[in-house]
């Protein structure tokens, strides 16, 4: 059965990759991003690739006032809502972030504060009309505060928290939470940038990101091998981390 799905930040990176899955499997998709010209093209694309139906909607995470009227949009152009996936985020290098508090001040809000109260609009929405998945992407880089992306991080550490807490609270209602930890992948968002180890393509973080979303999984790192790795790091004392520089 074909499922009726908001995708927040559907035009690039992961969205774009998590919305193409969907649409591949025959989904019902709303579309929500900044630029209606980005919009259009990302709605000819999942149609192409077999989506049932696609809507599209200008939105910015940075507008608390839009998120009711866009979530509301959503269910009347689609008659209810399954899921709400969540991908949009900002992101900035630390040495950026530190240079520019006004940047910093935007990322640390939209990333975290922003994003938190979207989240409760969804779940809000989603529980009143019986139940459905809220898919949310953090990211590993919350799971231990590093020298080389603090500020960064720290939103993605609060992110995962309360999206752990929402599971635990609204789970036997009928809310699934999935909180999405991928590690670095090949978007736009990390062009030009070093490419550690382990670095994901988007279509394998799709693949697993939809397949846990299925399951009703609480969390999932993608790629796979970041539980692995984020599992040990977890372990480090602190005096390790400051000597390898981590």
């Amino acid at each position: 059965m074909s499922m009726r799905v908001v995708v927040l930040g559907a035009t690039r990176g992961m969205g774009r990759e998590v919305a193409r899955r969907l649409a591949e499997r025959g989904d019902h998709l709303v579309l929500l991003g900044r630029k209606q010209e980005d919009l259009d093209a990302a709605q000819a694309d999942l149609e192409g690739r077999g989506a049932a139906e696609v809507v599209t909607r200008v939105f910015d995470l940075a507008d608390a006032d839009a998120f009711e009227p866009a979530i509301d949009a959503a269910a009347s152009a689609l008659g209810t809502l399954d899921a709400v996936v969540v991908t949009a985020s900002l992101f900035g290098t630390q040495e950026d972030l530190e240079a520019d508090l006004g940047v910093t001040a935007q990322l640390l809000d939209v990333n975290f504060t922003k994003t938190i109260l979207f989240c409760e609009v969804a779940r809000t929405r989603l529980m009143e009309m019986g139940g459905g998945s809220l898919v949310v992407f953090s990211s590993v880089a919350g799971d231990r505060g590093r020298r080389s992306n603090g500020l960064y991080s720290a939103t993605k550490a609060g992110l995962s928290h309360y999206l752990e807490a929402l599971d635990h609270r609204f789970h036997d209602q009928g809310l699934h939470t999935l909180c999405v930890k991928p590690g670095f992948i090949r978007t736009g968002m990390t062009e030009g940038l070093d490419e550690p180890p382990f670095t994901g393509e988007p279509d394998e973080v799709s693949r697993l990101v939809v397949a846990a979303m299925d399951r009703k999984a609480p969390m999932v790192y993608a790629p796979r091998i970041w539980q692995l790795v984020m599992l040990v790091i977890s372990f480090l004392p602190r005096f390790v981390m400051r000597r390898v520089g981590f």
